[in-house]
Protein backbone atom coordinates (compact mmCIF):
# COMPACT_ATOMS: atom_id res chain seq x y z
CA UNK A 1 0.00 0.00 0.00
CA UNK A 2 1.52 3.44 -0.80
CA UNK A 3 0.07 6.53 1.19
CA UNK A 4 0.78 10.09 0.52
CA UNK A 5 0.17 12.84 3.01
CA UNK A 6 -0.22 16.39 2.39
CA UNK A 7 2.34 16.32 0.16
CA UNK A 8 4.23 19.33 -1.43
CA UNK A 9 6.89 20.64 -3.50
CA UNK A 10 7.90 24.20 -3.43
CA UNK A 11 10.45 25.35 -6.20
CA UNK A 12 12.31 28.87 -6.96
CA UNK A 13 12.93 30.27 -10.19
CA UNK A 14 14.14 33.43 -11.60
CA UNK A 15 11.84 35.76 -13.58
CA UNK A 16 14.26 38.52 -13.82
CA UNK A 17 17.95 39.33 -13.24
CA UNK A 18 17.22 40.10 -9.33
CA UNK A 19 13.85 38.67 -8.79
CA UNK A 20 12.97 35.22 -7.90
CA UNK A 21 9.41 33.78 -7.24
CA UNK A 22 8.47 30.74 -5.57
CA UNK A 23 5.86 28.16 -6.79
CA UNK A 24 4.21 24.91 -5.68
CA UNK A 25 4.68 22.15 -8.31
CA UNK A 26 2.33 20.21 -6.17
CA UNK A 27 0.44 21.40 -2.97
CA UNK A 28 -1.24 19.59 -0.06
CA UNK A 29 -1.72 16.76 -1.62
CA UNK A 30 -3.27 13.26 0.09
CA UNK A 31 -4.57 9.65 -1.33
CA UNK A 32 -3.59 6.33 -1.04
CA UNK A 33 -3.26 3.31 -3.20
CA UNK A 34 -4.48 -0.10 -1.89
CA UNK A 35 -2.82 -3.36 -2.73
CA UNK A 36 -4.81 -5.29 -5.70
CA UNK A 37 -5.49 -1.81 -7.42
CA UNK A 38 -4.43 0.20 -10.12
CA UNK A 39 -4.89 4.18 -9.72
CA UNK A 40 -4.57 6.44 -12.17
CA UNK A 41 -2.76 9.48 -12.15
CA UNK A 42 -4.20 11.89 -14.28
CA UNK A 43 -3.40 15.49 -15.82
CA UNK A 44 -2.22 18.00 -18.57
CA UNK A 45 1.62 18.67 -18.75
CA UNK A 46 2.67 20.80 -15.93
CA UNK A 47 0.17 19.82 -13.37
CA UNK A 48 2.76 18.24 -11.40
CA UNK A 49 1.99 14.45 -11.70
CA UNK A 50 5.90 13.25 -12.56
CA UNK A 51 7.39 15.63 -9.75
CA UNK A 52 4.72 13.69 -7.56
CA UNK A 53 5.90 10.23 -8.84
CA UNK A 54 9.50 10.95 -8.44
CA UNK A 55 8.57 12.09 -4.81
CA UNK A 56 6.61 8.50 -4.00
CA UNK A 57 9.66 7.00 -5.55
CA UNK A 58 12.14 8.55 -3.39
CA UNK A 59 14.34 10.78 -6.18
CA UNK A 60 12.73 13.94 -4.81
CA UNK A 61 12.14 14.96 -0.98
CA UNK A 62 9.12 16.92 -0.43
CA UNK A 63 9.50 20.34 1.10
CA UNK A 64 6.08 18.88 3.31
CA UNK A 65 4.53 15.80 3.85
CA UNK A 66 5.57 12.44 3.62
CA UNK A 67 5.61 9.28 1.75
CA UNK A 68 4.66 5.77 3.52
CA UNK A 69 4.82 2.50 1.41
CA UNK A 70 3.88 -0.65 3.15
CA UNK A 71 3.89 0.99 6.43
CA UNK A 72 7.39 1.99 5.84
CA UNK A 73 9.01 5.67 6.14
CA UNK A 74 11.39 6.85 3.88
CA UNK A 75 13.27 8.76 6.59
CA UNK A 76 13.94 5.31 8.43
CA UNK A 77 14.02 2.83 5.81
CA UNK A 78 14.83 4.14 2.29
CA UNK A 79 16.69 1.33 1.10
CA UNK A 80 14.37 -1.51 1.87
CA UNK A 81 11.49 0.67 0.78
CA UNK A 82 13.53 1.01 -2.31
CA UNK A 83 13.82 -2.80 -2.82
CA UNK A 84 10.01 -2.98 -2.81
CA UNK A 85 8.93 -0.26 -5.45
CA UNK A 86 9.54 -0.21 -9.43
CA UNK A 87 9.53 3.56 -10.95
CA UNK A 88 9.38 4.06 -14.70
CA UNK A 89 9.65 7.23 -16.33
CA UNK A 90 9.65 7.93 -19.80
CA UNK A 91 12.66 10.26 -19.85
CA UNK A 92 14.90 7.24 -18.59
CA UNK A 93 17.40 6.76 -20.75
CA UNK A 94 19.11 2.97 -21.35
CA UNK A 95 22.94 2.09 -22.23
CA UNK A 96 22.83 2.13 -25.97
CA UNK A 97 25.97 -0.11 -26.63
CA UNK A 98 25.22 -3.55 -24.09
CA UNK A 99 22.44 -5.98 -25.26
CA UNK A 100 18.82 -6.46 -23.49
CA UNK A 101 20.14 -9.02 -21.50
CA UNK A 102 23.51 -7.66 -20.66
CA UNK A 103 21.14 -4.78 -19.20
CA UNK A 104 19.14 -7.30 -17.19
CA UNK A 105 22.02 -8.60 -15.64
CA UNK A 106 23.50 -5.43 -14.66
CA UNK A 107 19.87 -4.40 -13.24
CA UNK A 108 19.99 -7.85 -10.83
CA UNK A 109 22.94 -6.38 -9.42
CA UNK A 110 21.82 -2.89 -8.59
CA UNK A 111 18.82 -5.03 -7.01
CA UNK A 112 21.03 -7.05 -5.41
CA UNK A 113 19.02 -10.38 -6.59
CA UNK A 114 19.79 -13.71 -5.52
CA UNK A 115 22.32 -14.57 -7.98
CA UNK A 116 21.31 -18.42 -8.39
CA UNK A 117 17.39 -16.92 -9.52
CA UNK A 118 18.98 -14.05 -11.66
CA UNK A 119 19.40 -16.27 -14.83
CA UNK A 120 16.05 -17.48 -14.74
CA UNK A 121 13.84 -14.32 -14.12
CA UNK A 122 15.95 -12.82 -16.67
CA UNK A 123 14.30 -15.72 -19.16
CA UNK A 124 10.79 -14.92 -17.09
CA UNK A 125 10.78 -11.62 -18.14
CA UNK A 126 11.92 -11.90 -21.89
CA UNK A 127 9.53 -14.55 -22.47
CA UNK A 128 6.89 -12.01 -20.91
CA UNK A 129 7.75 -9.12 -22.76
CA UNK A 130 8.03 -11.23 -25.97
CA UNK A 131 11.71 -10.01 -26.23
CA UNK A 132 13.03 -13.41 -27.51
CA UNK A 133 13.62 -12.32 -31.13
CA UNK A 134 15.95 -9.18 -30.17
CA UNK A 135 17.24 -10.31 -26.27
CA UNK A 136 20.91 -10.28 -27.45
CA UNK A 137 20.57 -7.01 -29.56
CA UNK A 138 22.12 -3.72 -28.99
CA UNK A 139 19.45 -1.49 -27.44
CA UNK A 140 20.75 1.28 -29.54
CA UNK A 141 19.69 -0.80 -32.74
CA UNK A 142 15.98 -1.29 -31.21
CA UNK A 143 12.34 0.29 -32.43
CA UNK A 144 10.69 2.58 -29.75
CA UNK A 145 8.51 -0.20 -28.81
CA UNK A 146 11.23 -2.91 -28.17
CA UNK A 147 13.40 -0.05 -26.12
CA UNK A 148 10.45 0.59 -24.33
CA UNK A 149 9.61 -3.32 -23.38
CA UNK A 150 13.31 -3.74 -22.30
CA UNK A 151 13.07 -0.31 -19.76
CA UNK A 152 9.81 -2.23 -18.20
CA UNK A 153 11.30 -5.39 -18.15
CA UNK A 154 14.25 -3.57 -15.94
CA UNK A 155 11.83 -1.93 -13.63
CA UNK A 156 10.29 -5.50 -12.73
CA UNK A 157 12.93 -8.01 -13.02
CA UNK A 158 12.98 -7.46 -8.81
CA UNK A 159 9.77 -8.42 -8.95
CA UNK A 160 8.53 -5.33 -6.40
CA UNK A 161 5.24 -5.19 -4.77
CA UNK A 162 4.85 -1.59 -5.50
CA UNK A 163 4.78 -0.10 -9.08
CA UNK A 164 5.13 3.52 -10.03
CA UNK A 165 4.79 3.86 -14.23
CA UNK A 166 4.97 7.33 -15.89
CA UNK A 167 3.82 7.51 -19.39
CA UNK A 168 4.72 3.40 -19.57
CA UNK A 169 3.08 3.42 -22.94
CA UNK A 170 3.46 6.81 -24.67
CA UNK A 171 3.90 6.97 -27.99
CA UNK A 172 4.11 3.06 -28.46
CA UNK A 173 2.20 1.35 -31.14
CA UNK A 174 -0.34 -0.14 -30.00
CA UNK A 175 0.75 -4.28 -29.87
CA UNK A 176 3.65 -2.75 -27.77
CA UNK A 177 1.00 -0.61 -25.66
CA UNK A 178 -1.05 -3.89 -24.98
CA UNK A 179 1.90 -6.06 -24.52
CA UNK A 180 2.61 -3.67 -21.20
CA UNK A 181 -1.23 -3.06 -20.22
CA UNK A 182 -1.72 -7.15 -19.91
CA UNK A 183 1.14 -7.10 -17.59
CA UNK A 184 -0.13 -4.09 -15.75
CA UNK A 185 -3.20 -6.15 -15.40
CA UNK A 186 -1.84 -9.10 -14.63
CA UNK A 187 0.52 -8.40 -11.40
CA UNK A 188 -3.07 -6.22 -10.02
CA UNK A 189 -4.44 -9.70 -10.12
CA UNK A 190 -1.45 -11.11 -7.79
CA UNK A 191 -2.30 -8.15 -5.34
CA UNK A 192 0.62 -5.76 -6.60
CA UNK A 193 -0.28 -1.35 -6.07
CA UNK A 194 0.32 0.22 -9.23
CA UNK A 195 0.04 4.14 -9.89
CA UNK A 196 -0.40 4.42 -13.10
CA UNK A 197 0.08 8.22 -14.65
CA UNK A 198 -0.75 8.85 -18.03
CA UNK A 199 -2.12 11.52 -20.89
CA UNK A 200 -4.60 8.67 -22.44
CA UNK A 201 -7.63 9.34 -20.19
CA UNK A 202 -9.22 6.36 -22.35
CA UNK A 203 -6.70 3.85 -21.62
CA UNK A 204 -7.28 5.11 -17.94
CA UNK A 205 -10.90 4.45 -17.81
CA UNK A 206 -10.11 0.94 -19.25
CA UNK A 207 -7.45 -0.01 -16.96
CA UNK A 208 -7.87 2.06 -13.94
CA UNK A 209 -9.88 1.49 -10.49
CA UNK A 210 -9.81 4.86 -9.26
CA UNK A 211 -8.23 7.69 -10.92
CA UNK A 212 -6.77 11.02 -9.43
CA UNK A 213 -7.36 14.53 -11.65
CA UNK A 214 -4.82 16.45 -10.79
CA UNK A 215 -4.85 20.39 -11.87
CA UNK A 216 -1.87 22.91 -11.77
CA UNK A 217 -0.26 21.25 -8.77
CA UNK A 218 -3.58 20.15 -6.68
CA UNK A 219 -6.35 17.29 -6.45
CA UNK A 220 -9.30 18.25 -7.81
CA UNK A 221 -10.96 14.80 -7.81
CA UNK A 222 -10.29 11.43 -6.66
CA UNK A 223 -13.06 8.04 -7.49
CA UNK A 224 -13.84 5.41 -9.94
CA UNK A 225 -14.33 6.76 -13.18
CA UNK A 226 -17.93 6.04 -13.05
CA UNK A 227 -17.91 8.05 -9.85
CA UNK A 228 -16.54 10.85 -11.06
CA UNK A 229 -18.34 11.18 -14.16
CA UNK A 230 -21.78 10.70 -12.10
CA UNK A 231 -20.72 13.91 -10.03
CA UNK A 232 -19.79 16.19 -13.04
CA UNK A 233 -23.11 14.65 -15.36
CA UNK A 234 -20.19 14.13 -17.86
CA UNK A 235 -19.85 10.23 -19.99
CA UNK A 236 -15.87 9.82 -19.77
CA UNK A 237 -13.23 11.24 -17.58
CA UNK A 238 -12.05 13.74 -20.80
CA UNK A 239 -15.09 15.50 -20.38
CA UNK A 240 -15.15 15.42 -16.53
CA UNK A 241 -11.94 16.65 -16.25
CA UNK A 242 -12.59 20.15 -18.06
CA UNK A 243 -16.01 20.33 -16.56
CA UNK A 244 -13.93 20.36 -13.34
CA UNK A 245 -10.97 22.99 -14.99
CA UNK A 246 -13.99 24.99 -16.81
CA UNK A 247 -11.13 24.46 -19.67
CA UNK A 248 -10.84 23.53 -22.96
CA UNK A 249 -9.81 20.29 -24.37
CA UNK A 250 -6.59 21.19 -26.04
CA UNK A 251 -5.01 21.66 -22.37
CA UNK A 252 -4.52 18.16 -22.67
CA UNK A 253 -3.13 17.76 -25.42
Amino acid sequence: MIEIRKVSKEFEKNISKNKKIKFYADKDISFDVKDGEILGLLGPNGAGKTTLLRIIAGIMKPTKGEVIIDNKDYKKEELEIKKRISFLSGNTKLYKDISCVELLKMCSEYYDMDKNIVDKRINEVVKRFDMESFKDQRIGSLSTGQTQRVGVARCVLHDPHNYILDEATSGLDIISSQVILDFIKEEKNKGKCIIYSTHYMEEAENICDRVVLVNKGEVIAIGTPKEIEKQTDTTNIRDAFFKLIGGNKNEME
